[in-house]
């Protein structure tokens, strides 16, 4: 099975920055697709980005409430995925899940993603 551990969750004052990572180990899909969803108490998870890599190429994808705030980044084997995220707002609170995927063509549903880390948590401040 494939092993996902998140890491760099925390507590910041709102308008700060913090850098979640995501670091896989073993049956890995080196063509898969990874991503970033969030939840917060007593709320469905949800999306926040992804990314899509190919032999040609790679693409990234962001929910519209963190265009512009949150960037995704990941190395060509996928083994480990990042998320750096800017302007922090207190509606940001929440436990953050790294997701892998083995599809070739990146989806934002949470079917799509067959393995789940733990989860870090995110708490923002006023």
């Amino acid at each position: 099975q494939v092993q996902l551990v998140e890491s760099g969750g925390g507590m910041v004052q709102a308008g700060g920055s913090l850098r979640l990572s995501c670091a896989a180990s073993g049956r890995t899909f080196s063509r898969g697709i990874m991503a970033w969803f969030r939840q917060a108490p007593g709320k469905e998870r949800e999306f926040v980005a992804g990314f899509c890599g190919t032999l040609y190429g790679s693409s990234t994808y962001y929910a519209d409430s963190v265009k512009g705030r949150f960037t995704i980044s990941s190395d060509n084997r996928k083994t480990t995925v990042s998320l750096q995220m800017n302007a922090l707002k207190p509606e940001n609170t929440a436990v953050y899940y790294c997701a892998q995927g083995s599809g070739t063509i990146f989806s934002s549903g949470v079917g799509s993603y067959d393995f789940w880390g733990q989860g870090t948590q995110v708490t923002v401040s006023s």
